[in-house]
């Protein structure tokens, strides 16, 4: 009978994609060592052991949305350069493609990349975009594409200079804008208008909703926000009305599992509610989140799956084919990435998947 160890490297072989890996949360932590070190940051860098409770959510460190995100603070500091930016995303994608990830959709927020050195938000746009390409370039296996991240905390006006960046920027890569932050203390409301215009404008909509706060978080992502998929989304399952109105509008949760338990969304992770949104035959996918962070991969999430929550391989499988067909680009595209992964998986005709339009 297949053990641990066998059953992680089955999981480590699958092809896989992620629909849901923030950039910010991504940074190697040698690396951060290493610009810690060089700049004069203020934290212990004379180690990875005594830098890594500064980056990383520790297994007995409190477990909340505040203290999570606080990571993120920190991590603000380390975009002290242009190279270290393009470094830091290329590294992103190369550790991506060392966990056998064939298609990655990386999300990442321009204004936290230029705060430190107050850089302008197209320049460290494009520096991510020129980091992406070379290293698909260079791990051609893998194929990136990017989602801007807005943060609902942050001003509105610099929520619309950072959506035009994107707008104007698709043919190079930039696929998605998506809405991150405090759902807690601030509403998407204010920024309803805003995503309704990028998405006329070609831009793929995505948001996190119902990770901290209720289902109702969800319902406005879909209907004001007009997202396609909701990252995590969890608390869908609070509200029956809510559920069946994202059955029928074919709404994708990015489920992230271990992030949900980090950041205080559950107690632990038998408790994740990712059975209950299947049984209600929601469309999910599994994803990262913060992998740097986290201190995961996304094989480890497969692993989660199968250990906490009793899901199988071949429910694995669909979960991928699932993300397969709800990628931000066109039918066409959609269809052909489809079509390659039910044959790298052998599950061709495994149906039914979303077809998101």
């Amino acid at each position: 009978m297949p053990g641990p160890t066998t059953e992680r490297a089955a999981f480590a072989s699958l092809p896989k994609i992620d629909l849901h890996r923030h950039l910010e949360g991504s940074l190697r932590l040698s690396s951060l060592r290493e610009v810690a070190l060089q700049y004069d940051l203020g934290l212990p860098a004379q180690s990875l052991d005594a830098l890594r409770p500064y980056v990383q959510i520790g297994a007995h460190e409190e477990h909340s949305f505040t203290h999570f995100l606080n990571k993120f603070n920190i991590l603000r500091r380390f975009y002290q350069s242009p190279e270290i930016i393009r470094r830091l995303a290329y590294e992103a994608v190369e550790d991506a493609a060392r966990d056998n990830i064939r298609y990655l959709e990386l999300r990442f927020t321009p204004p936290a990349l230029a705060k430190s050195r107050g850089y302008a938000l197209a320049d460290v746009t494009d520096w991510v975009l020129a980091a992406v390409d070379q290293a698909c370039r260079d791990y051609p296996a893998i194929q990136v594409r990017l989602i801007v991240t807005l943060n609902r905390h942050e001003p509105v006006a610099l929520a619309e200079q950072v959506t035009r960046i994107a707008v104007d920027r698709q043919a190079r890569g930039i696929v998605g804008l998506d809405l991150a932050g405090d759902e807690v203390n601030f509403s998407a409301e204010p920024f309803h208008g805003l995503f309704r215009a990028a998405g006329q404008a070609g831009l793929g909509l995505v948001a996190h909703a119902g990770e901290w706060t209720g289902a109702e978080a969800v319902r406005d992502a879909i209907e004001n926000l007009g997202v396609q998929r909701v990252g995590h989304g969890v608390r869908v399952v609070d509200d029956p009305a809510v559920a069946a109105l994202a059955r029928e509008r074919g709404i994708v949760f990015e489920v992230c599992l271990t992030s949900n338990v980090q950041s205080g969304v559950i107690q632990r992770l038998a408790d994740h509610p990712l059975r209950t949104m299947t049984e209600l035959q929601l469309q999910t996918t599994i994803n990262t989140d913060d992998p740097a962070v986290s201190d995961i991969t996304l094989g480890d999430e497969y692993a989660a799956m199968v250990a906490d929550l009793g899901f199988a391989l071949l429910d694995i499988k669909r979960a991928i084919l699932t993300a397969a067909g709800c990628i931000l680009a066109p039918p066409a595209d959609r269809a052909r990435l489809l079509g390659e992964f039910q044959q790298a998986l052998s599950l061709d005709g495994a149906a039914p998947l979303p077809q998101t339009a």
